[in-house]
């Protein structure tokens, strides 16, 4: 018994069509900066709730922050500004240590403008390195997955300021 001719159609047509499937993904890699300030003139966040009210310093546990932190290509805070990084985080370890981050990068400027990311994780900000997920996205990151690593290229603890690099690796279609 042989196999008829129109058994191999729908396998020559569908091998192609999954190859393309599976392997349409982009990958982008991009590394900003996050300038995070709780003090100053260029306040960029605010305590909103914790346990003595806003007054709760953000490195108490419980304390949640807003936050609308420029977005820049380089660290030095006259570097052109590419978005702003708005959403919050809170204080989520006893000894006040650990954050949970919640924010989404709205670029605002460069190749990227009109698009998001959105990113979740935690930041355990004694440590080095912190990596996180990129959970979401927007316009070119549409149905982005991927992580990031941040690290701290700048701090000052009693003014509760700080920059932050985030080198970020995003799948995508």
């Amino acid at each position: 018994m042989s196999i008829p001719n129109f058994f191999f159609f729908p396998l020559i047509v569908a091998l192609p069509l999954l190859y393309w499937a599976f392997n349409f993904q982009k990958q982008t890699k991009l590394v900003f900066y996050v300038h995070d300030y709780l003090s100053g003139h260029d306040t960029s966040a605010i305590t909103v709730a914790g346990k003595d009210g806003p007054q709760t310093s953000v490195l108490s546990f419980g304390t949640m922050v807003a936050v609308d932190d420029p977005v820049t290509e380089g660290p030095d805070p006259m570097s052109k500004l590419i978005g702003r990084a708005q959403g919050m985080y809170i204080n989520s370890q006893l000894d006040g240590k650990g954050l949970h981050l919640m924010f989404s990068v709205i670029f605002t400027d460069g190749e990227y403008k009109g698009s998001t990311l959105e990113i979740q994780g935690a930041d355990l900000f004694a440590m080095k390195e912190r990596e996180f997920s990129i959970v979401s996205g927007t316009g070119y990151f549409r149905f982005v997955r991927g992580y990031g690593i941040m690290t701290t290229q700048f701090i000052d603890i009693p003014n509760l300021r700080a920059i932050l690099k985030l080198d970020v690796t995003v799948n995508h279609y």
